[in-house]
């Protein structure tokens, strides 16, 4: 199976990896952000945390999404450090619980 953004992807879950495989579980979410963005910025690859995406709705704004990292534009990563990703996670695509998980989602409409 082909994967959307596939080389990003790739390059959030090997980051992921080695911040996970460094820092362990235990952490508050915002400690693997911040490790999450260094990583990031030590790799060259454009990503910003808590960037406010705006929700349209009948052609109106009506709020912000804020996403805890946002990947070359183009992949929101949120994260999680909780025991296991339970079916209200499933958005979440990083969880740094005792044993690390990834779950991608892809969503393709022009509302988003």
């Amino acid at each position: 199976m082909e994967f959307k953004y596939k080389d990003i992807t790739e390059e959030i879950i090997k980051i992921f990896y080695k911040v996970y495989n460094n820092l362990g579980y235990g952490f508050l979410e915002k400690v693997y952000q911040n490790a999450l963005m260094f990583e990031f910025e030590k790799a060259g690859t454009s990503a910003d945390t808590q960037l406010p995406i705006n929700v349209v709705y009948d052609g109106k704004t009506i709020g912000e999404y804020f996403a805890d990292i946002l990947v070359d534009n183009s992949v929101i990563v949120e994260i999680k450090a909780a025991k296991s990703l339970l079916k209200e996670h499933e958005a979440q695509l990083l969880n740094f619980g005792p044993k690390p998980e990834i779950m991608r989602k892809a969503f393709d409409n022009n509302r988003k």
